[in-house]
């Protein structure tokens, strides 16, 4: 089991940046890690991905504006978020699989997080 908790949301303006944390705990670290997304009223939607060796995977919303990176000596994933819109207002949720492989599927997530408020104000 890895317990995850999200920290780094806030309020801020049209295209300012913020950058969410994940602190991971718990069994394997190694784990497919991702950011998975709520805006209000709407689907839940993959945001980024990234495994164990830094490879990477984006919502095709993010391209180009958001960055996710870990650190695997500290169990930490972060997103960088750049010039933000009114849209990226959201839920933020950290996700980890058990599988080491990618996957934009919330369903074959096994760990969340309980999530961090972004609100973007135009």
């Amino acid at each position: 089991q890895v317990q995850l908790v999200e920290s780094g949301g806030g309020l801020v303006q049209a295209g300012d940046s913020l950058k969410l944390s994940c602190a991971a705990s718990g069994r394997s670290f190694s784990n497919y890690m991702a950011w998975f997304r709520q805006p209000p009223g709407k689907e839940r939607e993959f945001v980024a991905g990234i495994n164990w060796s830094g490879d990477s995977l984006f919502g095709d919303s993010v391209k180009g504006r958001f960055t996710i990176s870990r650190d695997n000596g500290k169990d930490t994933v972060n997103l960088q978020m750049n010039s933000l819109k009114p849209d990226d207002t959201a839920v933020y949720y950290c996700a980890a699989r058990r599988f080491t492989s990618a996957s934009m599927r919330g369903s074959q997530y096994d760990n969340w997080g309980q999530g961090t408020q972004v609100t973007v104000s135009s």
